[in-house]
This record gives C-alpha cells, structure tokens and sequence, in this order.
C-alpha cells in the first residue's frame, strides 16, 4: 500500500493522462460511490479498492470538466481533493490538468534560506484587484524594495471572496476569487523570473466549518484531541494512515506542481502526533525524496508556540528537521521595548532585557517559569543558526487579532517605528516584513470573513465581540462580516509616494541594502553575537561579526538623548547608518565617525550603526 501511495496517482484526486481521467477517491465509510458529471447529469460507478478507496478510469472528464461525488446515494458532495472549486465551496469541484502550464522558470534556483528577505502579504488586502495578478503587477516594487521572498497567506479555498485564509476547507483548491490554480501558476513563474522565491501559507492542524464535507467521506479527524479553531486532523488514530498521506501529497503537490519554494505551516503545535514517527518528520523525508529527484531545493518553515527544538532539530538528531520557524518571542519583546501594553501574552515580557536574550539566544524563554504559562518552559536553542529563526516587528497575527486591528503606524511614533524596523533587520536572524510597514501603511488590518452561511457569519461576529467585551472602552470591534472592513483594510497604493510614506519606503530600502552590503549583518553567525541592554536607559548595544568584520548598533528606545560608548577597541568606527539623520526626518545625525571607546550621543527613539573597518 505504502509503495502505491507515494506515487502522485496514489493519492486522491483525479490526473489527466492524454484523453484518460485516473479517478481516485477516499471514502472508507461508503457501501457505494459514483462520479456525477455535472454538465450531463450522468452518474458512473467507482470500483471498490483495498483500504477504503474509490477508482475509476474514463474518458468522459477533460481539463475543465465538472463533478462532484455520490456516495450512499445521498446529496452530492465536492471532492475533498479537489483543486478548483469554481462556484466556491458549496459548489461542484473542477478538473484541472496542472501539467499543463507552460513553465519559464527552468533557471530558477530557491534564493538560500539564510539571504531571504520575507515579505508577508495577504493577496485580498494587498492590492484593489485582491488577486494574484494584483501581487503580480506589484514584483517590481518588491523588487526595487530589497524583497526577495514574498510569503502569501493561505490560498486553501475558502466560503465566499473575503478571509484571512485560516477557513479553508479545501486544501488542495486554489481559491477561485484569487484566480484559481491556473493563477497562482502563473504568480510563482512571475516571481521567480523577478528573483523573488514564494512562500505559501498552509493549514494542516484543522479545516474550517463551512463547506467542511470530509466527514462524510471517511476519518479525517480524531476526537483524541482539540484546537481552539475545530477538530483535530486525524494523524495518529485508527484510519490515519490515508489522511497522512492525502496531506503529506499536499505539500509535495505544491512543490512539485506550482514550484512553490517554501511552505510556512501554520500553529503546528496544534498538529498532534503521538506516532512513531511525527507527521512533520515523514512530510521533511518525502521532500527531501523530491528534492533529490528533481534537484529544486524547497523550505518548511512552520509556526511553533513551544520553544522546542525538536522541531527545527535534524533527523539525524532526532528532530522533525523543519528548515526555519516564526520567533513571535522576539516580536512580544521588541514590542513592550518599544512601548507596547503588557496584556495578555505580553505580560511575560519585560521589555529590554528580553529583547537583548532573544539577539542572543533567539528563545526568550528556554527553561525558565513563565507567570503567563504557570510553569517552566522552553528549552535552549544554542546550537541553531540564525537562519532557523525568523523575526518582524508586525505580522497579520500581531496586528489582526488586536480588536481594532492597529498597525505599528497608529501604536507608534515615526522616530520608533524606524527604529523597530533597525531591530529586526540588524538582527542575526531572517527579517520578515507585514505587508505596508515599508510605508507605515495608516490601514488597519483586520480580521474578516464571508461565510455564506447565515448563522456562522453572526456566530463569528457575535464571538468576535464577546472576545473583546472587556476591551469596550476602546469602542466596537469591527464587524468581520461586513465588506467595508475588508476594504478598509487595504494598502493604499497612493501613499508610497507621498511625504513621510515615501520617507520611510526609502529608509527601508537603505536598510535592507546595507544589511545584505555588510557581511557581519549579513552573515547569520550566531556565535559572533553580543546584546546588551541598560534597562534604566531604555538603550541596547547589539554587536555582530563576521571575519575582520564587526558592526555595532546603538539602539536607544527612550524619548531621551543618551550617550553610549562604542567598543573598545584600536580601531576608528565608522557610521553606517543613522536612523536620525535628516534625510529620514529625524532631529540630527551623529557623527560620521568616532574612536574606540569613544562615546556616542544617541537621538530619542532611534540607532545608529557603525562598523569597524
């Protein structure tokens, strides 16, 4: 069985070959299935096969055809692999040959991972069109940015045109209201002949309620266990062994299919496995079967609220062998630095001094008592480089499940949001940017749905309120149901071009050219790394390294000017950056250049950056 299913025709779903259709689907619940051909209404009957699978070979199903499944002569239902679900979830699923793109990307080699500069976008808010060719018309701009790594939130079909993607139910169907699977094709090919490597945003720890039909086809959740967002994925119980593999196929699909480079999975804390061997661990071995095979190297970088190694760790070292994963730690620390409110997760935290750990140890908690948790978490991260990590001053989870949906633009001053921006992309870690922060985007971005269903959309607004019911001072969540908030939360593409807007575009442009110009921002050592931080001041003294070279950066998060001493050492420091030069609307830069040891007058709110050659 195992051999049969590792090959693409293993999987369910339907592939064209010539003018055949392989139909192939999962229902271990049913006594009888048919294949219902939408346009003639004619039903053909699936062959019954070991295990709880359904096949058929015909020749009546080309590239755009539609169907949908029989099974116990109930209601139709879609196809729970589908790829393109046209006329939404509730909707009969499409035939969609994806050999069929054209590719021009041959040339293309995935950017390394330790040179990735990710830019977080949601494809909805990103531009008016709120589709891929949206993003597309916007890659010269990312470009001329510095970006070379976009990471788009799920794409998974979801109810209706508006969601932050986390809803899908399909995970094999591209969303039609983003110009389906043919569209995203067309995207990745798009962005890699501009030098920028994709990211796709995945869900694999729960689906979404509406237009949720995988019950009636067979196991694929456990009642073992729970999420806080809908039934558990049935990784590990008694009919596990096809769900594996119908999600194991998934990544691979999108690798091998659409070229993607990376996948970011989604909260895999919440992706329980109690097996012999943890699903991401076997998802890390089938890619790296493709790899081998097709020479295209391809990333899983996951989302993991543990601070557990074991997920980033190599196999060889008993570990999961994931490529990368989110530091929201870094984020809470840098946040509270910077002025936030200490509420809700926030109240770990403590500012400065975390922040400094985290340069240096990338886990802010690793073994010690955590008063938000009750009890001792996390273990050390020593032995990870810099490129496991990744950090961002905001993200679509940091500003979206605020209850109004504030950006850093609204929370912070000018002079802080340049100087959050210094903190993560001088960091030893890979940067990430939230869509809009390049700008200081005014936007908020706020959570949003469309569910078709009556009754769900006011049980989501109605949960919406009640989870911000104490937080009634600061006035009415917006309502997710309704259009304006999604339209509210927008880019808006006028703004790069105006005043402070087109102030701060340049001054991330400048930064992250000098990071990538500096070999010791450049270079992911973590062994090089030294942080330092005067609580009283408000002020850390961040120094990297690589070879001869060394950079410092005094940041100074008070509204004061301070004074901080370079390094001493027999070299002059010369100054690469100043966060509060004029040129960025800043009060006064400082010296272009000072002694070792020599004190330096650090402007309220900003950094500066020198290095020792």
């Amino acid at each position: 069985m195992n051999k049969v299913m590792k090959t693409n025709k293993g999987r369910s779903g339907i592939s064209i070959n010539g003018n055949k259709a392989s139909i192939r689907l999962w229902a271990p619940k049913a006594k009888n299935a048919f294949i219902k051909l939408h346009e003639s209404g004619e039903k053909l009957a699936l062959t019954s096969e070991k295990y709880g699978y359904w096949t058929l070979d015909t020749d009546q199903l080309k590239d755009g055809s539609l169907y949908q499944y029989i099974l116990d002569d109930k209601d139709p239902l879609p196809d729970p692999a589908s790829v393109s679900q046209p006329q939404g979830v509730h909707g009969p699923s499409e035939v969609v040959d994806l050999n069929t793109y054209q590719w021009t990307d041959a040339d293309w080699n995935n950017v390394a991972l330790e040179d990735y500069i990710i830019y977080e976008l949601h494809t909805g808010t990103f531009t008016p069109e709120s589709n891929f060719a949206g993003i597309e018309s916007k890659l010269d701009y990312l470009v001329s940015l510095g970006i070379n790594a976009i990471e788009i939130m799920p794409v998974a079909q979801f109810p209706g045109g508006r969601n932050w993607g986390y809803d899908g139910v399909f995970p094999y169907a591209v969303q039609n209201t983003y110009g389906g699977p043919k569209g995203l094709q067309q995207l990745v090919d798009a962005c890699h002949q501009k030098g920028i490597a994709v990211v796709l945003d995945v869900v694999y720890n729960h689906l979404g309620p509406e237009g949720n039909y995988f019950g009636e086809y067979g196991h694929y959740f456990t009642e073992k266990y729970n999420t806080p967002w809908g039934n558990a994925i049935n990784f590990d119980d008694a009919g596990c062994d096809a769900v594996r593999e119908y999600f194991i196929e998934n990544v691979l699909m999108w690798f091998r299919d659409f070229h993607v480079d990376a996948l970011r999975m989604d909260a895999v804390h919440a992706v329980k496995d109690f097996g012999p061997e943890h699903i991401l661990s076997e998802i890390k071995s089938r890619v790296s079967e493709l790899v081998a095979k097709t020479g295209r190297q391809h990333y899983l970088i996951v989302e993991c609220d543990l601070n557990d190694t074991r997920f980033i760790n190599p196999q060889d070292k008993a570990g999961f062998g994931m490529d990368s994963q989110w530091i929201d730690e870094f984020h809470h620390a840098l946040r509270i630095t910077a002025g936030g409110d200490q509420t809700g997760y926030y109240s770990d935290f403590n500012g400065i001094a975390d922040l400094a750990k985290s340069y240096s140890d990338a886990y802010v908690y690793d073994g010690q008592y955590s008063p938000h948790r009750d009890r001792k978490f996390g273990v050390k991260a020593t032995d990870n480089p810099g490129k496991q990590f990744i950090v961002f001053s905001q993200n679509h989870d940091q500003v979206g499940n605020r209850m109004l949906g504030e950006r850093s633009s609204e929370l912070f001053s000018f002079e802080m949001q340049k100087l959050m921006a210094g903190a993560v992309l001088t960091a030893p870690f890979l940067p990430m940017l939230f869509m809009g922060e390049e700008y200081s985007e005014p936007h908020r971005f706020m959570y949003f749905v469309s569910h078709t269903d009556p009754e769900l959309a006011e049980a989501v607004r109605k949960g919406r309120k009640a989870e911000f019911a104490a937080f009634h001072a600061q006035g009415e969540a917006p309502d997710p149901v309704a259009e304006e908030t999604f339209i509210n939360s927008q880019l808006q593409w006028n703004l790069p071009e105006q005043g402070d807007h087109l102030v701060m575009l340049n001054f991330y442009k400048a930064l992250i050219a000098l990071r990538k110009k500096l070999p010791a921002l450049h270079h992911l050592d973590r062994k090089h790394v030294k942080a330092s931080a005067n609580e009283e001041q408000r002020t850390l003294i961040l120094q990297r390294k690589h070879h001869v070279q060394e950079a410092v950066i005094l940041m100074n998060f008070s509204v004061n000017i301070q004074n901080l001493s370079l390094p001493d050492t027999a070299q002059t420091w010369h100054k690469q950056f100043d966060s509060a030069d004029v040129q960025w609307n800043g009060p006064r830069a400082a010296a272009n250049a000072a002694e070792g040891g020599q004190t330096v007058p650090v402007q309220p709110e900003s950094f500066l950056i020198f290095i020792n050659e």
